[in-house]
């Protein structure tokens, strides 16, 4: 399964849900790779993607730029093992889930 822009324009009830739903249709081994802005450490990963978080929060209070351990807490629950943190341009990241054999 591959997310581009999304889990910062959902809610967090609609970034567990997708998750979840992700890692029951996967297959063993199967991946999830979700691309855009996250934080990590509660810190963001530059300038801008802070005033893109408040530009988000503004439009809609329930979104707003993920913290990465709060993914993967939620990601673990659900059966999926982190695997990969890709560095992308404008300041975004893929992050790869696998689930579990």
């Amino acid at each position: 399964v591959f997310s581009a822009n999304t889990f910062h324009i959902m809610s967090w009830p609609q970034v567990c849900a997708c998750l979840g739903n992700c890692a029951r249709v996967l297959e063993p081994r199967g991946l999830v790779a979700v691309y855009g802005p996250f934080r990590f450490g509660g810190r963001y990963t530059s300038d801008s993607n802070a005033s893109f978080d408040l530009w988000l929060k503004a439009r809609d209070p329930q979104s707003g730029i993920r913290n990465f351990e709060d993914l993967d807490r939620e990601a673990a629950a659900v059966g999926l093992d982190f695997l990969a943190d890709y560095p992308m341009p404008a300041n975004n990241r893929t992050l790869v889930w696998r689930s579990s054999d």
